[in-house]
């Protein structure tokens, strides 16, 4: 399914609409509109999610602070590295969950604003 590709500051929150999500560049030799293209390395999740207020009805705490991102580019790579990328037509839920420190799934991230010039299969 063909998507576009997501750089390093497309905006993204999670399901609370509070947390803001951070994609941590891994590479910084293929760009998109001067920022670098997102990849999914293998192991940890490379977005970070900061400041989410989400509380169980009980009182507990339990912010998303990471997001798993589900769609990763079939035939573009990036060092090796699959690429990326959002259904289009952009702006809207995600393909990915976020997840609490305790990896307990809160739903699927909002993206913002995402590059809309490069298409990936």
């Amino acid at each position: 399914m063909p998507g576009f590709l997501l750089h390093a500051n497309a905006a993204m929150t999670c399901q609370h609409a509070a947390g803001q999500a951070k994609i941590a560049p891994v590479q910084t030799r293929v760009l998109v509109s001067a920022q670098p293209v997102a990849t999914i390395p293998p192991g940890a999740p490379t977005i970070a999610v900061m400041g989410c207020p989400f509380t169980l009805p009980n009182g507990k705490p339990q912010p998303c602070v990471t997001i798993k991102w589900a769609m990763p580019s079939a035939r573009v790579t990036i060092m090796g590295l699959p690429a990326m990328v959002t259904p289009p037509p952009g702006p809207g839920t995600g393909p990915g969950i976020c997840q609490s420190v305790e990896q307990i799934p809160q739903g699927a991230p909002i993206v913002g604003a995402v590059q809309t010039r490069v298409l990936a299969t």
